[in-house]
């Protein structure tokens, strides 16, 4: 697993790559955390890419301590709840950590042979968070079908049930493009935007109208006063 280091000029972007055929290890959240960094670093419009690759075997999780897990999925949820957007790119067989942090990014890209397999003990699946946000991204039938059966997902599954955006033998060059669309629009109210939508299953209308009218008052503001982020 490697993350780029430097904080990116306008022809590069913070990179992170993931072998789902490796284990959690605490080099595994040091270098997710190390990316989510480098994309905090590079300030508003920052796009980081990952790329996702690696089928697991049953002990992806075998060596991990809770305390290790807790660590991971705080990591991720770091990553999903920052300014900076994500575009993952799926290069063949994605699972263990690898579809875990695949959950967790904004946008997805997927070579046409991919497929999601999901990953646990002997006849179980992994009960972490990526449970929580399969469902979520999936729906509620889906999701139990995931954990009780733990089948892999080929990749046009995966895209009818929303898991993946775009597949492109071309993945490299597609989530290329699609970053560069994204780093014109993305800034600090992308991440209230992606909130808004998480919160939306969850939320009632009333509660969530004073967070929206929030919402739509800073961009009027912006607006009005021709402001971009810094």
């Amino acid at each position: 697993m490697t993350v780029t280091t430097t904080v990116p000029e306008k022809t590069t972007v913070p990179e992170l790559a993931v072998d789902g055929s490796l284990p959690l290890t605490t080099e595994t959240v040091a270098a997710l955390e190390a990316f989510c960094d480098t994309c905090e670093d590079a300030g508003p419009g920052a796009v980081g890419i990952v790329r996702l690759s690696g089928r697991p075997g049953s002990d992806a999780f075998a060596g991990a301590t809770v305390h290790l897990v807790n660590k991971w999925e705080r990591a991720l949820r770091r990553m999903e709840r920052m300014g900076a957007v994500t575009v993952a790119v799926v290069g063949g067989e994605c699972g263990g950590p690898a579809l875990e942090v695949l959950l967790a990014t904004d946008y997805r890209v997927a070579v046409p042979e991919s497929l999601l397999v999901p990953v646990g003990g002997p006849g179980t699946t992994w009960p972490g968070m990526s449970l929580y946000r399969f469902l979520h991204q999936a729906g509620a039938g889906a999701a139990r079908r995931y954990a009780l059966l733990g089948l892999p997902i080929r990749v046009e599954r995966a895209g009818e049930l929303g898991l993946v955006d775009e597949v492109d033998a071309r993945a490299e060059e597609v989530a290329a493009q699609v970053a560069q669309t994204l780093r014109s629009r993305s800034s600090r109210e992308f991440a209230v935007r992606r909130q808004l939508l998480a919160e939306a299953s969850a939320t009632t209308f009333d509660e969530a109208l004073g967070r929206h009218l929030a919402a739509c008052d800073r961009e009027l503001r912006r607006g009005a006063d021709g402001a971009v982020d810094a």
